[in-house]
C-alpha cells in the first residue's frame, strides 16, 4: 500500500509500448501548441491588417495611388492582395483596349477569386493537423491504455493472490495514457472550432469586398465607353 502512485512514477512503471505512446503523445501535444499560438497571432494580425486597410480604402483615396501602395507591400493585408490582383488584372486589359466592360469586370473577378482562394489557403493552413490532434489522441491514448491493462493482468495472472493493491498500479499507468491523450485532444479541438470561426468571418470579408470592389470597377469600366 506504500507503493508509489505519482504521475512521474507511474510513467516510469510502464511498459515500453506505453511509455513509447505517451512519449507520441506528448512531442503532438507541444506540436500542437504551437500551432494553435502561431494560428492566433496569425489571425489576429490578418484581422488588424485587413481592417487598416479597409478603412484606407474607403476613406476616398485614388485606386492608382492605392494600387501604387499595395505593390510596395506584397506582404500586407489579404484584402490589399486581392485588391491589387483585381486592380492589376483590370488595369492590363485596359492597356490591352478591350472596350467591353463585361470582359474587363469578368477578367478583374477571375483574378480576385484567384487571390481570394490562395489567401482562404493560406488562413486554413494547419487546421488539419489540429483536427488530426483533436480526433487521434483519444484512440492513441485509449490503445495505451488497453495494452497497459493487457500487460497488467499478464503480470498479475503469476501472482497465487490478487488484491486492489497488486492491481491499482497497473491499471492506474495505463490510464495515464489516456489522460494524456486527451489532454492533447481537448485543446486542440477547441482551437480548431475558435480557428474555424475566424477564418469564416475573415472569408466573408473577403467576398465582400470582392463583390464591393467589383461594383467600384465596373463603374470605372463603363465611363470610357460613354465617353467614347
Amino acid at each position: 500500500m506504500n507503493q508509489d502512485l505519482s504521475i512521474f512514477a507511474l510513467v516510469a512503471q510502464a511498459s515500453l509500448i506505453v511509455q513509447l505512446v505517451m512519449a507520441a503523445l506528448l512531442i503532438v501535444s507541444v506540436a500542437s501548441w504551437s500551432v494553435i499560438f502561431s494560428k492566433l497571432f496569425a489571425l489576429a494580425r490578418v484581422k488588424s491588417a485587413n481592417e487598416a486597410f479597409e478603412q484606407e480604402f474607403w476613406s476616398g483615396r485614388n485606386l492608382n495611388e492605392l494600387y501604387q501602395g499595395a505593390q510596395q507591400k506584397p506582404q500586407g493585408a489579404p484584402l490589399e492582395r486581392i485588391f491589387a490582383s483585381g486592380m492589376r488584372e483590370f488595369l492590363k486589359l485596359r492597356e490591352r483596349r478591350v472596350t467591353d466592360p463585361g470582359a474587363m469586370l469578368d477578367g478583374a473577378r477571375r483574378a480576385m477569386r484567384a487571390s481570394y482562394q490562395r489567401e482562404l489557403d493560406a488562413l486554413e493552413s494547419h487546421l488539419s493537423f489540429l483536427a488530426s490532434v483533436g480526433s487521434v489522441s483519444p484512440y492513441v491514448g485509449l490503445f495505451g491504455t488497453v495494452w497497459g491493462i493487457m500487460h497488467a493482468f499478464v503480470g498479475l495472472s503469476n501472482l497465487q493472490q490478487v488484491t486492489l493493491a497488486t492491481v491499482a498500479p497497473g491499471i492506474a499507468e495505463a490510464l495515464v495514457a489516456t489522460a494524456i491523450g486527451l489532454f492533447a485532444a481537448i485543446p486542440a479541438v477547441i482551437a480548431y472550432n475558435r480557428f474555424a470561426r475566424q477564418i469564416d468571418r475573415s472569408a466573408i470579408t473577403l467576398e465582400t469586398f470582392i463583390e464591393e470592389f467589383s461594383n467600384i470597377l465596373q463603374r470605372n469600366a463603363s465611363t470610357p465607353a460613354q465617353q467614347g
